[in-house]
C-alpha cells in the first residue's frame, strides 16, 4: 500500500464512467455486458470492466497528467462503446439512474466479486440500477491523502449540487435530484466518513471489517471519498455521471484544484476545523433532494449558506489552483450550471415536454461523443 501511494505521481488524473447498455430504439435496458467485454481490442483490454448488473458497463482512463488528456482519452472510450453497439445491436446512455427500469427485471455478473456483494445486499442489491463518474488523483503519500480526504470532506455537497443527473427511477419522478444517491446509499459503508486520525486506523477499519466478514477487499469500502490503496489515489466518488464532457471536465478539474490546494494549504501548516459530521451529511441530503436550491449549515464556520454561495466559496478557495493547472475556464461550467442546468433539471424539461418515452431516447441520442 505504501509504494502505491510512493511511486504514484502527485496530482495526476483518472476517471471511471459507468453507463447504461440500452435497446437503441426504445431506450430500455438491455443486458449485452457480455458482448462488451468479449469483443474488446487489446488495446482496450484493461480500460472496461464489468459492474454488478449486465446491463451496465464502466470505462476507466489511463493515468493521465492532465485534465485535457483525461478527457480525450474519455473521449475515446466513449466512441469505442459506440462502435461496439452499432455492430451488437445497443446504444449507451447516461444518467445517474435509468428512468424506467424495474429492479426486479435485473440480472446480475455471475462472478466472485459480484456474488459476494449480491449476497450481502440480497434484495436490495437489484435497487442499485445506478451510474456514476469517479475521480482518482494520485497522491504520493499515505498520511497527506488521509489529511486531505477529511479537509475535502467539506465541499461534498457543493461536488453534488452541480452534477445531479437522476431524478427519475423505476418509472417515477421522485422529487429528488440525485436518485442514484439514495439508491445505491442502500450499500453498507457508502457513507460520509468520520475524521480519520491517520493511514494506520484506516487500515485498521478494513482489517477489523475483513475479520468480522463486513468486506472482502478494501475497495468494499465505497465512502464518498476515501483512499485508494490499490492505485494510491484520493477517490471522489460523490457524482451522477453527466453526459455532458464540459461538464465531464469540470469534475476532474475541480477535484484536481481541491486536492492541490489543500495539500498546498497544509504545506503552509495552515489549520482547519475538525467538521460536524451531521453538517456534512444534511448537505448531502440537501444536495441530493433539493440540488442547487438549498439552504445548508456551512461546515467550515457552522452558520447557515445557500448551496449557490457554498458552491462559489468552493471556487473561491480553488481559484489559485485552477489558475495553476490552467483550467480556470470551468468557471464558466459552473455559472451555466447555477443558472439551473445541471443534468437533472435538464432531464425534467425534457420529461415534460416529450413524456417519459421520450426522456429514455434524450439520453442515449444526447451522448456527448466529442468536444465541442
Amino acid at each position: 500500500m505504501k509504494n502505491n501511494f510512493k511511486y504514484n505521481k502527485l496530482f495526476t488524473i483518472g476517471i471511471e464512467e459507468e453507463y447504461m447498455l440500452c435497446n437503441p430504439i426504445t431506450g430500455d435496458l438491455t443486458n449485452k455486458a457480455h458482448k462488451v467485454m468479449n469483443n474488446l481490442d487489446d488495446q482496450y483490454i484493461d480500460r472496461y470492466s464489468y459492474e454488478l448488473l449486465l446491463s451496465e458497463i464502466e470505462s476507466n482512463t489511463s493515468v493521465c497528467n492532465d485534465v485535457n488528456q483525461c478527457i480525450n482519452e474519455i473521449v475515446n472510450l466513449r466512441n469505442n462503446l459506440k462502435e461496439i453497439g452499432k455492430r451488437y445491436n445497443f446504444k449507451i446512455g447516461m444518467s445517474g439512474t435509468h428512468p424506467t427500469a424495474n429492479p426486479y427485471e435485473q440480472k446480475f455478473i455471475n462472478n466472485d466479486s459480484y456474488e459476494w456483494v449480491r449476497n450481502q445486499l440480497k434484495y436490495y442489491a437489484s435497487q442499485n440500477i445506478t451510474f456514476s463518474t469517479h475521480v482518482h488523483i494520485g497522491m504520493n503519500d499515505p498520511e497527506l491523502t488521509i489529511k486531505t480526504a477529511n479537509i475535502a470532506r467539506c465541499w461534498i455537497a457543493p461536488l453534488l449540487a452541480i452534477t445531479t443527473n437522476s431524478p427519475f427511477f423505476n418509472g417515477e419522478l421522485t422529487g429528488m435530484h440525485s436518485s442514484r444517491t439514495f439508491q445505491f446509499g442502500l450499500f453498507p459503508r457508502t457513507n460520509i466518513p468520520h475524521e480519520l486520525k491517520n493511514m494506520d486506523e484506516y487500515n485498521k477499519i478494513i482489517d477489523n471489517y475483513i475479520k468480522s466478514e463486513s468486506i472482502s477487499k478494501p475497495r468494499q469500502i465505497w465512502w464518498k471519498i476515501r483512499p485508494h490503496l490499490g492505485f494510491g489515489t484520493l477517490e471522489f466518488r460523490i457524482f451522477d455521471v453527466q453526459r455532458s464532457l464540459e461538464n465531464t471536465k469540470m469534475i476532474a478539474a475541480i477535484c484536481q484544484a481541491l486536492v492541490h490546494k489543500i495539500c498546498s494549504d497544509l504545506k503552509e501548516n495552515k489549520t482547519f476545523n475538525t467538521y460536524n459530521l451531521e453538517y456534512l451529511n444534511d448537505g448531502l441530503w440537501k444536495a441530493a433532494s433539493k440540488g442547487l436550491d438549498s439552504l445548508i449549515i456551512n461546515p467550515i464556520n457552522e452558520k447557515p449558506i445557500t448551496m449557490k454561495n457554498m458552491i462559489n466559496s468552493m471556487l473561491d478557495y480553488i481559484y489559485p489552483s485552477l489558475v495553476y493547472f490552467n483550467t480556470s475556464e470551468i468557471q464558466n461550467t459552473v455559472e451555466k450550471i447555477l443558472q439551473g442546468n445541471t443534468e437533472s433539471n435538464n432531464q425534467i424539461k425534457i420529461f415534460n415536454d416529450s413524456g417519459i418515452e421520450g426522456l429514455k431516447k434524450y439520453l442515449i441520442t444526447n451522448v456527448e461523443y466529442k468536444i465541442i
